[in-house]
């Protein structure tokens, strides 16, 4: 039997399951099965690695495919939904690590010999190490600031462009030496310094992660997260070419290019270039609060609420990280099929960069099996917003800031948000008047139809819930 052809064959197998599954995750109906023919082409793809081996010890792979799975399985089960977007971006750093090892690995290898190398094959070395270290410190920064355990405003200095330019440029320095001292072969005297010259690189590709990803804003997370994937997917790609496996080269590409098209659509959401996020330190500057907007805010009881929802006929919630934290999506649920029962039409606008991740609000009304047709987009309610009786603000805030519309001098001029402010009605479920995450002050909160209805989310739409059954 011709066991190259098996695994040529097992490995196209493998990349069809990927490329489907990819596909499958683009909709919300079919996001469960996408990961699981995408899980099953990753165990035909590594079962298959694995028969190309000529020595296996068998012991380490049981060890790490059983700590790997305890975590896996752990973290599903264990992790918050609040907590899963540190999640993924803890998962990505993995990601990247794993292709920096992998690469380190295949140069350590190749090192006690002085016979010459491919230059194609240092440079997938160079690529693998580098671009696997920015990713691993970077997210572990993104980790940081959405755990809380960093601050979410920009960390800024003086020169921080011009040292992120140098130690660039110093990396590019190094890393054509390290790709051109073996192509000649080198003296067994001069092998260390080609190590060295690997390690050092490595160690400044993690400093620039860090660097790099400090000066971003914890508003702009969801962008940083979608940047750093397609990171992990170029490393792995790279590691493909280091170790000459086609299906990791695949499916490296697939997550790469996947995650620079989701990057693309959170930028365009937010109606700011890639540029502008990573460079322009943006949410450095808090206003304070009660100072950006004059007003007076108009509370609400939840019996009050409960009878301008009754007598709606058309509602629209727009749902926030608040939800999230408050863990309401179920009670957001039941309130949305009573209103149903009501006579009133009912649709969930969900924005792209709501949330801590991309798809945050979805993962989560899915959870509450909310469904999926109820679930649209800013674009495809603005238009009749005029016409909404009510539209209930859920811990949103930047998403449905109306000074993204109405003041140039607001960082948020031109981001495209949800015009709640635009209905007949808006409640806003809000434990203060505080800033969103962005640090800017909304004056929907001020607005003659906006009414406040103070409190934990969850708690609040209970009260509602109780009123409908009363």
């Amino acid at each position: 039997m011709n066991f190259e052809l098996v695994r040529g064959i097992c490995y196209i197998a493998a990349s069809i399951f990927f490329v489907f599954g990819l596909k499958m995750l683009s909709s919300p109906a079919t996001a469960r099965k996408g990961n699981l023919v995408s899980a099953i082409g990753m165990l035909i793809a590594v079962v298959t690695a694995l028969s190309a081996m000529a020595e296996i010890r068998w012991a380490w792979i049981i060890a790490g495919a059983g700590i790997g799975s305890t975590v896996g399985a752990l973290a599903a089960r264990l992790v918050k939904m609040t907590s899963m977007p540190q999640m993924v971006g803890l998962f990505n750093g993995f990601g990247g690590l794993a292709s920096l090892l992998v690469g380190w690995s295949e140069f350590h290898g190749r090192w006690a010999g002085a016979d010459a190398t491919e230059l194609f094959t240092m440079v997938t070395i160079l690529l693998t190490v580098l671009i696997g270290g920015v990713t691993f410190s970077g997210s572990l920064v993104a980790y940081g600031k959405l755990a809380g355990v960093i601050a979410g405003k920009p960390i800024l200095y003086k020169g921080q462009n011009a040292l992120n330019s140098i130690i660039l440029i110093a990396i590019v320095a190094v890393g054509v030496f390290f790709c051109t001292r073996r192509l000649g072969g080198v003296e067994a005297s001069g092998l260390a310094g080609v190590y060295v010259a690997l390690v050092v690189i490595a160690a400044m590709a993690l400093v620039l992660g860090v660097l790099s990803t400090i000066g971003i804003g914890g508003a702009d997370m969801p962008v940083v997260i979608c940047l750093l994937n397609s990171y992990s997917g170029l490393a792995a790609c790279a590691a493909g070419f280091v170790i000459n496996n086609n299906v990791l080269i695949v499916s490296g590409s697939l997550v790469g290019a996947s995650g620079i098209i989701l990057t693309n659509i959170m930028c365009k959401a937010m109606n700011r270039s890639l540029a502008n996020v990573l460079f322009s330190g943006f949410g450095s500057v808090t206003s304070a609060e009660g100072t950006g907007y004059q007003g007076e805010a108009k509370p609400v009881s939840p019996e009050d609420a409960y009878l301008i929802l009754e007598a709606a006929r058309s509602v629209v919630f727009v749902p926030g990280y608040g939800m999230a934290v408050a863990q309401a999506q179920h009670v957001v649920r039941e309130l949305g099929e009573m209103l149903s029962e009501n006579g009133a039409e009912v649709k969930y606008c969900i924005h792209p960069v709501a949330g801590r991740m991309p798809g945050h609000m979805n993962v989560l009304l899915a959870e509450a099996n909310v469904g999926y047709e109820l679930l649209v987009e800013p674009q495809d309610v603005n238009p009749t917003m005029k016409a909404v009786d009510v539209a209930i603000v859920i811990g949103a805030n930047d998403v449905v800031n109306p000074a993204a519309r109405e003041d140039r001098s607001s960082p948020l001029w031109g981001m495209p948000i949800v015009d709640v402010d635009l209905s007949r009605t808006c409640i806003v479920l809000k434990r203060s008047l505080r800033p969103g995450f962005a640090g800017v002050d909304n004056p929907l909160f001020f607005k003659d139809n906006t009414r406040m209805l103070f409190g934990d989310a969850k708690a609040s739409v209970t009260q509602l819930v109780s009123e409908f059954k009363r």
